[in-house]
Formats: C-alpha cells, structure tokens, sequence
C-alpha cells in the first residue's frame, strides 16, 4: 500500500463527515487534506485507544519526532511519507503540525475544563489549526481568511463535543466547561452517570448557540475572493451545522446515544454547497 493509498483508506474507515467534502477538491489538494486528515487521526487515536496515559505519552513523543521527520525529508510512518510532500507544496508551518499534538496530549493531562477561555485554548491547538493548516491546503489571498479558518475549525470542535458528551463522560471526560455546568445546575456525576434532565437541556441549548454563534463569525470573516477556494471547509459548515440541528430537533439526546447524519445526507449537503461556492 502506497503512502497516499494508506492516508486514504484511514480517511474513508473513519466516515467522518469531512471526508465527503473532500470529493470536490482538485487531485493534488485532496490528496494532501486526506494527508493532513490522516495525520490528525494517528495522534487522536493514540489518546483515544491507548490506555496507559505513560504509554500514549511515549507514542506521542515518537510523532513529535516523526513529525520533525516529515520535514526533513525522512519519514518513517506512511502518513508522515505522505506529508513530506505536502508540507513543501502548501508550506505548512512545522510548528503548528506540533501544536496539534500539544492539543492532543492536553487529553492526557486534563479531564476538565473550568472555564470556556481554557477550552477555546484545547479547541485551538487540537482544530483551530486544522483550520489553518486545511486553508493552505485549499488556498487564499487574503490574510483574513486566517480568521474563518481558525473559527471555522474551533466552531467544529465545539460541534464534536456537544456530539460526543456521552462517549467522552463514558472515558471520565467532561469537555463542558464547569462553571457552565453549575450555572444550569448540573453536577458532573450526573453526566459520567449519564443522567440528563431539564438543566442538562438548558446547558446543551446554551453550548449549540454557542457553537452557533463560532459558525456565524467564522463565515463572516470569509472574505468573499476566497470563498471559491474555501468551498470544501464550507461544505464541511454546512454538514456540521445540520448536525447540530438534528441534535436539537432530537432534544439534546446526546447522553446515550450518537446522532449522526446518514452518509448520503452529507454527499448531498457537501454537493449543493460546493456548487453554490
């Protein structure tokens, strides 16, 4: 299996809904976001699927060196092949490669957030800077496209946890801000015991406007001869904002269960975005 080949497959068995919008990209750019993509998945997963917090740290430590690797030219891992010519074509910048690490290893040091300034601050290195590695791979003009692709990637991750806040308390995580959960009146026993309840509707109606409201700035701050070039994270807005809606049309029922939407949903919504772009 070739080192694309790899990325791809990674791409595809994940079903996340960014991969449907990575269809419409030209050859050259979507192998390299699936490149980025995958990359970001090896990392996520040492912490999701390793147990031992010593162990994730040692192959977390094996990806800060693999990633110096990439750049200079001798990679030993598929994915980090795969990158080596991506980071010269879309001059991506090593140091926020590392940062997405440093966002992931968070996870092992922290399993709660007191307040929403130190969750912006996870949410920035894990997908902020996705957000900005992924619009150098799509391309720009204009320097304030920075802005929407780093709030675009934070409105994103905002979305993911408000989708997993039953998984993630099921690992003994509360990505939830704390005083968040006191103002509406819900301890954190409750939400590792999964137990919902009218505040817990209030708090998750509290995080959707909020995730809202980082799609809302991120879109206006897309300058308009860039968005052309930014349809595919466009197209992932639009599949993520109708997942938030599907979340509450089904009442925040977020505890016992994943919504999702169906495969096809996100082809459609990826499509009639990227052809109105």
């Amino acid at each position: 299996m070739t080192p694309d080949a790899y990325c791809q497959q990674k791409a595809a068995q994940s079903g996340s809904s960014f991969y449907y919008s990575f269809l419409f990209l030209p050859p050259e750019r979507r192998r390299a976001i699936t490149a980025l993509y995958a990359f970001c998945r090896e990392v996520d997963d040492v912490v999701d699927e390793v147990s031992d917090p010593a162990v994730a740290r040692t192959k977390l430590a094996w990806w800060r060196r693999e990633t110096d690797a990439v750049f200079e030219g001798n990679p030993t891992h598929p994915v980090g092949k795969a990158l080596v010519p991506v980071v010269r074509a879309f001059a991506l910048p090593r140091a926020q490669l590392q940062t997405v690490i440093d966002g992931m290893a968070m996870d092992l040091e922290q399993s709660r957030y007191v307040d929403f300034p130190a969750l912006e601050l996870y949410c920035h290195r894990v997908a902020g800077v996705v957000g900005l590695l992924s619009a150098r791979i799509f391309g720009y003009q204009d320097a304030a496209t920075e802005r929407y692709a780093r709030d675009l990637g934070i409105a994103f991750q905002l979305t993911n946890i408000i989708r997993d806040v039953g998984e993630d308390a099921a690992l003994g995580r509360i990505y939830l801000p704390q005083d968040e959960l006191a103002r509406f009146g819900v301890p954190p026993s409750a939400l590792l015991r999964r137990e919902g309840g009218e505040g817990f509707v209030a708090l998750m109606r509290h995080q959707v406007a909020r995730a809202r409201e980082w799609y809302a700035r991120a879109l206006e701050a897309l300058p308009a001869t860039d968005r052309r070039s930014q349809r595919t994270g466009l197209a992932m807005a639009a599949i993520y904002r109708a997942l938030l809606d599907e979340i509450e049309r089904d009442g925040f029922r977020v505890l016992d269960r994943r919504i999702a939407l169906t495969p096809l949903r996100k082809l459609a919504i990826a499509w009639r975005t990227a052809l109105r772009a």
